[in-house]
């Protein structure tokens, strides 16, 4: 047999079993140099008598591989990544795409391959870029999770608008929840809070940005210590202090990296999954990150903690969460147990008045599904709506603008829409 289509490696297997055969060196020092076994030198010049040089040879040379796929699925493949729905998959994605909804199942390097002999995907070199110090996971589940939102055109502008993503992703496995809302505020924060705490406990601490939601700006001129003693708090602020949750503030997107990576990921694979499932309402929406997205996530991208302690805390035993996570305010109870609130006088009822009740505070809440309670000293009172609070009438002098920030003299948007209509369950609210 001619020589001439060896590969180099199979003409030094070729040297090595002409020197072992001819007893120029031993079997296993020729299948040292081959780096196989001593059997299989064995096997080669056995058969080496009936194929003579040949037999360093593949079987399969010139031949097709046994494992390559049909070219009618390959055609089938190309034809749905082709559609407009796929226009900007990627080849991994793709490749998940295509085995979870079509049954073909190729890897993501074959995919890749067809993709860029198709004109589909361009390969783009690597670019050098700073690098950022990452800052090591916590080592416990539930010791702390970062929570942002993310603002995006989820729907891609099929049926109603979908903006705002609120996600919270444990810091040591990156297990995540998170809800689409109809706004970035305090409301519907607190509702994704609401449904973390019920699912999973409360963990130790919250990782955020400097949103007002979170903190109060500082007055002009005061010092961090006058700040520190104010203690001024958001309604989120406080609503963690009672659940006895910790907040930490990050001062750079970099800082919550893993929340901000994890958005990116949303933004491409959460997006292709909504136009795949034809979701166009945020309802719809939310019951596909319920039911499909985040399982899915949560299987695929969840790491093991290094301890192996979930440090969430169950509620205490009657502790009321909706009471934590409302809008509270103080007011004070007049001479004849009434306070006013929002434009509205309210009377606390003949059988909860109690002694030396008069001039004292009351604590006002207002729940996340529209109700109104007051609690006195700890205990919740009965109250009834008893009329309208004439507003004043107007003065010449311009008002003082309100502050913007939370709960430090501005006009707060907590109320907006509270009043126009009733209340939905609890859970639908955050899907207005």
């Amino acid at each position: 047999m001619e020589r001439i289509g060896m590969s180099q490696e199979e003409r030094d297997w070729l040297v090595w079993l002409k020197r072992a055969r001819d007893g120029q060196m031993t079997q296993r020092l020729a299948a040292e140099k081959m780096g196989v076994s001593e059997r299989w030198v064995r096997r080669l010049l056995a058969e080496m008598k009936e194929k003579g040089d040949g037999v360093v040879v593949h079987g399969l040379r010139g031949r097709a591989s046994n494992r390559r796929i049909d070219e009618g699925i390959r055609a089938r493949a190309v034809e749905i990544m082709k559609t407009p729905d796929w226009h900007d998959f990627r080849p991994t994605f793709a490749s998940e795409q295509l085995a979870k909804r079509h049954e073909i199942e190729v890897s993501k390097e074959t995919v890749r391959q067809w993709m860029m002999a198709e004109g589909l995907w361009q390969s783009k070199g690597r670019k050098v870029q700073e690098v950022h110090q990452w800052r090591p996971r916590r080592s416990h589940y539930g010791e702390l999770v970062q929570w942002d939102t993310s603002d995006h055109d989820w729907l891609e502008g099929r049926g109603e608008p979908v903006k705002h993503l609120v996600r919270m992703i444990d810091d040591a496995t990156s297990r995540s929840w998170g809800r689409f809302v109809a706004r970035d505020g305090t409301r519907e924060n607190m509702g994704v809070l609401w449904e973390y705490v019920t699912r999973h406990g409360r963990a130790v601490d919250y990782y955020t940005d400097r949103d007002s939601m979170f903190t109060v700006a500082p007055r002009p001129g005061e010092s961090k210590e006058q700040q520190r003693q104010a203690d001024r708090l958001t309604q989120i602020g406080r609503a963690l202090r009672e659940l006895g949750i910790g907040w930490i503030a990050a001062y750079s997107p970099q800082a919550k990296g893993r929340v901000e990576r994890s958005f990116l990921t949303d933004q491409d694979r959460l997006i292709k999954e909504l136009r795949l499932a034809k979701v166009k309402t945020m309802r719809a929406a939310n019951e596909f990150l319920e039911k499909e997205y985040w399982p899915k996530w949560n299987t695929k991208f969840t790491v093991s903690a290094r301890g192996t302690e979930d440090l969430h805390r169950p509620l205490g035993e009657g502790f009321e969460l909706g009471s934590a996570l409302s809008h509270v305010e103080q007011r004070i109870i007049t001479n004849n147990y009434t306070f006013s609130y929002y434009s509205k006088q309210y009377q606390i009822a003949r059988e909860d008045v109690q002694a030396g009740m008069k001039r004292q505070s009351l604590r006002v809440e207002l729940w996340l599904n529209g109700e109104l309670k007051a609690r006195y000293q700890g205990r919740y009172v009965k109250i009834d709506e008893c009329g309208v609070k004439p507003s004043p009438a107007s003065k010449s002098k311009p008002a003082k603008a309100g502050r913007k920030d939370h709960n430090a003299g501005g006009k707060s948007q907590w109320m907006d829409g509270f009043w126009d209509k009733p209340s939905p369950p609890l859970w639908q609210l955050i899907d207005q």
